[in-house]
């Protein structure tokens, strides 16, 4: 049970479900440490996603690159998040996105077949995975939302008001990826609000 990033990941899930110590163990037992130098890959464009990543230490990013070599940024993972590619996960095709480390990151590894397993053997880890999934495709339909009737100076404030602690670490040309913008038209966004303060 030394498991670096143990606490945390069990906070995590207990804030869904209830554990007893048998559970616990046998969850702990599925769980692999991995650690990301800076700019390392988790995971790349056309390769079959396996596992499942649980953040406890570091920033972590999943992207597409454009036929023009333009990053699109789908999502940022920092301490208690989970990332991974979902579509290729379930589908166990190659998948789209590439995920790599933002700066040196920690992650636990929970492999696919090991989740189906523990969906099997504990079911109430198929009701956290669940509300996981809820709550992920509803942030992600909130920003489909956003994107398709905000204009980017409002899409950069919201993104801000939700995810401070992101804006505190990652830089600038990543969360202009993420909203769909240039750096430099994010630079004039952020000129315009503070003369607007």
């Amino acid at each position: 049970m030394n498991t670096p990033g143990l606490e945390l990941i069990l906070q995590n899930i207990s804030r869904f479900i209830e554990l007893n110590s048998g559970e616990i163990d046998f969850f702990v037992s599925l769980l692999k440490p991995h650690h990301l130098r800076r700019r390392q890959f988790l995971l790349q464009e056309g390769m079959v996603c396996n596992y499942t990543a649980f953040v406890y230490n570091g920033c972590l990013r999943s992207y597409s690159v454009d036929s023009n070599g333009f990053e699109h940024i789908l999502q940022f993972a920092i301490e208690d998040w989970w990332i991974g590619d979902m579509y290729s996960l379930v589908t166990r095709q190659p998948g789209f996105l590439t995920i790599d480390a933002l700066e040196e990151s920690d992650v636990l590894l929970l492999h696919r077949d090991d989740q189906l397993r523990l969906f099997n053997e504990v079911p109430k880890f198929e009701r956290f995975f669940r509300i996981l999934l809820e709550k992920s495709m509803v942030m992600h339909q909130l920003r489909l939302m956003e994107n398709i009737s905000m204009p980017a100076a409002q899409r950069y404030q919201i993104f801000a008001s939700r995810y401070p602690q992101i804006i505190a670490r990652v830089p600038q040309t990543q969360i202009a990826a993420y909203l769909g913008i240039t750096p430099e038209f994010l630079s004039k966004i952020k000129k315009d609000l503070l003369r607007k303060k």
